[in-house]
């Protein structure tokens, strides 16, 4: 989103790097392979790395327009663009994006304490993704939570732990520090913070001793959480970028 708003003139490039700051201290940049360090003129992967200001300064000369959020897991891989490197890596990260006009995917990796790595990838083309509705994952994203949670309390989860509550707001907390551009549609901030909460259950209750019975209920909750966060990034960026169509 941020990346988005800075390309569309809502943002500053010191506003994406300070957004940064809430998911590391330091964040670094190469490339997959020679032809996208020379053509982007930072390192190759293996090299030493650079900021991750050295690509903001190229992205405008490559065409980038915006930004589109993957958040593939094994057996959905959607917006990755089929078998490929970055499909991979993305895949391992369980997170990636891609970049509209150029195209280029990028994949962060935690590669040291408060370091995270980001890696470069030319994609030939725009990955295919489809575009679901910021209502339609809202109500999917509820109707999850409802179902889950009365599995959860079923199976007594919160019963056999004690300060649930307690670590659950904590949990959140981590979560919401993240800042926002301004022009931040409500809508899509409301969703992400939903998002943000019921990833925090989904992740307290997984915690626990495995159950089959417990992965099949968080399962279609983890689904509609990366839907959730999909739609409303999606739904940011049209904001942000008006004039993007992709």
């Amino acid at each position: 989103m941020w990346i988005s708003g800075w390309l569309n003139g809502s943002a500053a490039a010191d506003d994406v790097l300070d957004a940064l700051q809430h998911w590391a201290e330091q964040h670094d940049v190469v490339a997959a392979d020679e032809a996208t360090a020379d053509a982007l003129e930072i390192p190759e992967r293996g090299e030493t790395p650079v900021p991750l200001a050295a690509l903001l300064t190229r992205l405008r000369q490559t065409g980038t327009t915006a930004a589109r959020l993957a958040l593939p897991v094994p057996g959905d891989v959607r917006g990755l663009g089929g078998r490929s490197s970055f499909a991979g890596l993305a895949l391992h990260a369980g997170e990636a994006v891609v970049l509209l006009g150029s195209p280029l995917g990028l994949v962060p990796e935690n590669a040291a304490d408060g370091v995270i790595l980001w890696t470069v990838f030319d994609l030939g083309e725009t990955p295919v993704a489809d575009q679901v509705p910021i209502g339609e994952a809202e109500h999917e994203l509820s109707g999850a939570t409802r179902v889950a949670a009365g599995v959860l309390t079923e199976l007594g989860v919160a019963k056999r732990r004690t300060g649930v509550r307690e670590e659950l707001e904590r949990r959140v907390a981590a979560r919401s520090g993240s800042t926002w551009p301004d022009a931040m549609p409500p809508r899509a901030l409301r969703v992400l913070q939903r998002a943000n909460e019921v990833s925090a259950i989904l992740e307290l209750a997984s915690e626990d001793e495995p159950a089959r019975r417990r992965a099949e209920a968080l399962r279609p909750l983890g689904d509609a959480v990366r839907t959730a966060r999909r739609a409303a990034v999606d739904e940011a960026v049209r904001t942000l970028c008006p004039s993007d169509q992709s």
